[in-house]
Order: C-alpha cells, then structure tokens, then sequence
C-alpha cells in the first residue's frame, strides 16, 4: 500500500512539474501600419469618430428608426449569424472541458463457445461460458505542453470571430436598410418632378397646335412636342417600377414578404451630421470584420501552438473498474470487483508524418489569417478614404447642379415666350426643357449620392453595431 501511495504522489508531482514546461507561445498582436490607411489631406489626430454616434442618433427618421430595428430582429442574415453563434459557443463550451477527465459506463453479457479440440477445452467440461460486466473507463491526460490550453484559447476566439462576424452583418444591414430607404425617397422626389414637368408638356402640345393653326410652326414641330411628352411618361413609368424593386428590396431587408413601404419625403430630410474619422486605429477596435480577421489569427495561432505540442510525449492516465462475474448470482459480490490503472508517457516517432504536417498546415493556416488580417486593415482604409471622397465630390456636385438647374429652368421658361413671339425655334424650346428635366432628377439624385456617401463612411469606420 505504501508503495502504491509512493507511485502516485510520485505521478501527481512529475504531472505537477511538467505541466509548468510549456511550450506554447502567448499571442500578440502583430505591429501594422496604420499611419496612412486614410486618403485626406489633414491628418485626424482627434480619436473622436463618427463610428462612436448611435445608429438612431445619425438617423432621424421615425419610419427609418423603426424599419431599422425591425431588420436587426427579423433580417434571415442576422438570424443565420445568430445560429452560427450558437455553434461556435458550443464548441467553445467543449474546449473549455479539456482539463476535465473523461468517464464513461458500460454493462455487457458475454456468451463464448469454447472448441472441444483447443487447448482450453481439453480441460473443460462445460464449454459454453457467460460473462456478465459492470464497469466504467476514466480517461485524463496532463496538459503538459499547454495543448488543451491552447486548443480551448483557440474554440473561445474562434466564438468571438462568430460574434464579432455578426456585427459586421448588421452594420451593413444597417447601411443597406437606411440606403434602400433614402433611394426610395430620391425616386419618389424624381417622379414628383417629372409628373411637374409632364403637365408642362401637356401644355406646350396645347400652345405648339396653336401655333401651327397661326402658321407659326410646322408639323414636325408638333410631333417633336408630342414625343418629348411621351419621353417623359416613359421616364415616369421607369420611376415607379424602380419604386417596385426598391419596396421589394427593403421588405427582403426587414425578413418579410414584398409589400408596399410607408416612407416620409425627400425635402424633411436632413442627414447631415459632423463629419470626423477619428485616428486609424481606432479600426482595430471600431470595425467588426477587422476585429473578426484577428480573432481568426488568434484561433489560428493557438492552433499552432496544438499542433506543435504533437511532437512532445504527452501523459496519460486511464482507469477501469467495476464488477465481472461468470455466474450472475455473484455479479455483484464483493469477490466480482475488478479494478485497473495505467500510465505513462507517449512519444511519436514514426507516424506517417502525421504530426508535421499538421504543424505545418497549422503554420500556414496562421499565416494566411495574417496576411487576411492586414488585408482587412487595408479595405478598411480604402473604404473610409473612398466614401470621404464620393462625399466631398457629390456635395460639391450639389452645389454646382442648384446653379444649373436654375439657370436651365428659367431658360426653359424665357424660351417658351420667345418662341410665343417667333424670337426661337421648336428645336431650342425641347432642347432646354430637356436639358432642365435632367438636370432637376440628377440633383435629386446627387443628394441621394451625398447620403449613401455618409452612410458608407458611417459604416467604413465601423458605426453602427455598438
């Protein structure tokens, strides 16, 4: 009995001893440059971003407000990110049981037919046999190169990628909601100004027939007029199927059936908050696909680290007892009680190179998340310098086009009466009158570019999931 103690205290210290051994590294984080990720000609120094304004505070709208958060809890995309977060918590739930022993219980009968002629039998007169079994297995291994440690550090960052994967879904969710939701508006403001203008063509047919009964203009002044009417139904009707697909798009958004889409107006909108980026940094920790890529590099990283340890001896303990008996009257007597335990160091040698392929798999795995890290940085960047210039571009755009959408309307208007007087031609009147029709949809259109630009910069920089 004191030898037996011996030998287990002796065990329980040399497990003790090497499990302090280890050989797996601590992650940290790889030095990137962040320095120049954004496009602009100052350099922010202020951490402040516009990423940190809640998403109700950016936008205003009530119906927007409330078509937002109907996407967060019916979109099917966030739902299938929420499953693939329950996974990824399960397995998560597993690794964290690795220092744990595992214990299993079985009960079986066994009926054995022993041959007359074999050696066994010669020297038995009952050659059938029974064996009735009541036992369980118990099974632990040391984590002495801080394998299960790794591994479980590993399953934890792997759910956090999950989570963090889920963020970023409803940024952009967010982002698609609130763009589908302001082109709707930009559409209905375009088919207000062509039906506007669709009268104005009404009454020019009525003021060319008249001149053509004074002799003022021909025919074919009359059917030019005519088709710039028809050009215009035909703009109003694209407008209103865009409308269709828009509605059908955004019920698709919100997890539901196509349907009409309640909406306020173009002109009681005013999203126009302050503009700030914020240091580039602040994408480590403010984007939820840059913060996903470095979970995928430390869930890779630990799983080197596993790997690795596949080259040293790893101890294990495993213990079987219960009760085994031939007769099943005295299965369980004290007499039928069996019991074992084994341990001992195992150390691969040969085995089919299977142990440094698995590092070097895990080594290139790691690398490739790197490399999927830094590239996340870098799109990052691109996009926050690429939404900072289409906003910059689309509101000087803006400012240019109110100029020329005025000038175009009242030249429309100037030749209308000049060709009333037979100072212009039919030809200059449609010229005009086109040349204001578009120029009035493309404004309505820039300020939709200027708002999706500010949407796309919120969600660049990482807004939207806090």
């Amino acid at each position: 009995m004191k030898n037996k103690i011996y030998r287990l205290a002796l065990l329980g210290v040399t497990a003790t001893v090497m499990q302090s051994c280890f050989v797996a590294k601590e992650y940290q984080r790889p030095k990137l440059q962040t320095e120049n990720l954004y496009r602009t000609e100052v350099v922010s120094t202020d951490s402040t971003s516009l990423a940190d304004v809640a998403w109700d505070k950016i936008f205003t709208d009530p119906l927007l407000q409330g078509y937002i958060s109907k996407g967060l809890k019916n979109n099917l995309d966030i739902r299938i990110a929420m499953q693939n977060i329950a996974a990824a918590q399960a397995t998560m739930k597993q690794g964290e049981m690795g220092y744990f022993p595992t214990l299993s219980a079985s009960t079986d009968w066994t009926q054995q037919k022993i041959s007359k002629n074999s050696q066994s039998g010669s020297f038995l007169n009952d050659l059938n046999t029974h064996q009735y079994q009541l036992y369980g297995n118990l099974s632990w291994e040391a984590d002495i190169w801080g394998k299960i440690r790794s591994n479980k550090r590993a399953t934890n960052a792997a759910y956090l990628q999950t989570t963090a994967v889920n963020q970023a879904i409803k940024t952009q969710l967010i982002a698609n909601i609130a763009t589908t939701y302001y082109q709707l508006l930009a559409v209905d403001a375009q088919i207000k100004i062509a039906e506007e203008t669709l009268i104005n063509r009404n009454k020019s047919v009525e003021t060319i027939l008249a001149l053509k009964k004074a002799g003022n203009v021909t025919e074919v002044g009359v059917k030019q007029t005519e088709a710039q009417k028809y050009a215009t139904e035909i703009i109003i009707a694209d407008l209103k199927n865009n409308i269709i697909i828009l509605e059908n798009t955004m019920s698709v958004l919100l997890g539901e059936a196509s349907g009409k889409i309640e909406r306020s107006n173009f002109e009681s909108q005013n999203l126009q908050p302050i503009i700030t980026l914020g240091v580039p940094t602040n994408l480590l920790r403010n984007r939820p696909d840059v913060i996903a890529a470095e979970y995928n590099l430390i869930s890779n990283f630990e799983l080197t680290n596993v790997a690795k340890s596949g080259f040293y001896p790893s101890l294990k303990i495993t213990a079987a007892g219960g009760l085994q008996s031939i007769d099943l009257k005295n299965w369980f007597s004290a007499n039928s009680i069996f019991a074992n335990i084994v341990t001992g160091l195992t150390q691969p040698i040969l085995n089919q190179r299977q142990v440094r392929t698995k590092f070097e798999i895990a080594k290139a795995n790691q690398e490739k998340a790197y490399l999927q890290f830094e590239q996340s940085l870098l799109i990052a960047g691109k996009e926050v310098s690429d939404a900072l210039a289409q906003y910059n571009n689309e509101t000087y755009k803006i400012t240019v086009r109110e100029k020329q959408a005025d000038a175009l309307t009242k030249a429309a208007t100037f030749s209308d009466e000049l060709l009333t007087y037979g100072l212009a031609n039919y030809l200059e009147v449609l010229t005009s009158k086109n040349d204001a029709l578009n120029t009035r949809l493309n404004l309505a259109d820039n300020k939709f570019q200027q708002y999706k630009a500010i949407i796309q910069l919120y969600r660049a920089l990482g807004g939207g999931w806090k």
